[in-house]
């Protein structure tokens, strides 16, 4: 079995075309989705088609969560640029009200999630190692969990379980702007994880950004550096 796994594409068509174009080419039985799908980005219309179509969202990531929210709650610069993204999409997308925080795959024994396991906004590598199991434990026969979030890869095992941060398609924290996806395969019953960067049209990226987005100039420097501070 080969699972295909992406997360935090924030809207970026640029890096997705090239990890779709990427993951096609390992052949995956399935690909999975984590959500953060279109909050801030290059061209997030194109983003939110390529998702709907080859990459559907499995769980929903924290900035997903922007797009529900009364927007009376929201500070003044993040209704701004949920109104910027209700313009390009022509609405909130409705499979996004659907999505629940933790969903199985692999037979059961993969668990999917955008931030922990029971909050989006949740850091699950951040959590200490009882407050990981304890959220694990709800989930029987689990063998592997993976989440994005906060858009740095890493894996380590805790209790038999094997975690995996997929990283990020877009928005990344380390100097490295690649795209990155992660890659599961179970072969003779062990779980087997690849870490794949992808290069792409960042300058293109970048400048559609600029272009459009209502704090455009601060998202393009983010998109060719790769820091996000």
């Amino acid at each position: 079995m080969r699972l295909a796994i992406l997360t935090d594409v924030h809207g970026n068509r640029f890096a997705l075309e090239a990890v779709l174009e990427d993951l096609r080419g390992q052949a995956p039985d399935a690909v999975h989705n984590l959500g953060d799908t279109v909050w801030n980005g290059a061209d997030p219309a194109g983003a939110w088609a390529l998702q709907r179509k080859h990459a559907p969202p499995s769980v929903r990531g924290n900035t997903d969560e922007f797009l529900l929210a009364d927007p009376a709650r929201l500070d003044p610069e993040t209704r701004s640029h949920r109104a910027f993204l209700e313009r390009e999409l022509g609405g909130i997308p409705p499979e996004l009200a659907a999505l629940p925080l933790t969903a199985p795959a692999g037979n059961g024994e993969v668990l999917l999630a955008h931030g922990s396991l029971v909050d989006a906004w949740q850091a699950l590598f951040h959590l200490s190692g009882e407050e990981r199991a304890a959220q694990v434990r709800a989930w029987p026969g689990a063998r592997v969990v993976v989440v994005g979030h906060t858009h740095t890869e890493g894996l380590f095992t805790q209790g038999g379980v094997t975690f995996v941060n997929a990283g990020a398609v877009s928005r990344q924290k380390d100097g490295d702007p690649t795209a990155r996806w992660v890659l599961l395969e179970r072969r003779a019953g062990v779980w087997n994880v690849t870490f794949r960067r992808v290069p792409y049209d960042v300058e293109g990226a970048a400048r559609w950004a600029a272009k459009h987005l209502p704090d455009g100039a601060q998202e393009a420097r983010v998109l060719r550096t790769g820091f996000r501070n």
